[in-house]
């Protein structure tokens, strides 16, 4: 289960001294309790190791969000540690799809869908979104069926 490998990688770098990788797994940790309490799960339950990724994500959109945020306010120093947390949490995540193969797969479900248009990019993009079973950037597929959309018109 995902969640217990997390707690263990915590309680090794807690062991390591690994201040960087201790914050960064404390608000992990802290981030799934959120989500099972808002679920109203007991303490002996956990979540599935789907709704864990989904809660992973959304931290390291946070984190990519910041970094951004903090570059163009001029405070690299900043960004460098919400990049370093980045990769911290992707560790946790399915390995993504390159850019050929999201666009392959972009391609493939317009096809399957046969003519579409721009006005139906929420349609196409959540059936891209739950063919690739979470191993699609969300931002990349987004820029991608933009592309492909814009050269069927």
């Amino acid at each position: 289960m995902l969640q217990q490998q997390i707690n263990a990688d915590f309680l090794e770098a807690y062991k390591a001294k690994r201040e960087l990788e201790i914050s960064t797994l404390r608000m992990l940790k802290a981030s799934i309790a959120n989500k099972q309490i808002e679920k109203k799960m007991s303490k002996e339950e956990t979540l599935s190791d789907e709704e864990a990724i989904i809660v992973i994500k959304s931290e390291v959109k946070k984190r990519k969000d910041s970094a951004e945020s903090y570059e163009s306010g001029g405070r690299a120093d900043l960004a460098q540690k919400e990049k370093e947390e980045v990769v911290i949490l992707e560790k946790y995540l399915p390995q993504q799809l390159s850019e050929e193969k999201v666009r392959e797969l972009v391609k493939g479900v317009i096809s399957e869908m046969g003519t579409v248009n721009p006005s139906e990019f929420g349609k196409v993009m959540g059936a891209v979104m739950a063919k690739s079973e979470g191993t699609a950037d969300g931002q990349m597929v987004s820029k991608i069926l933009k592309e492909e959309l814009n050269k069927s018109v």
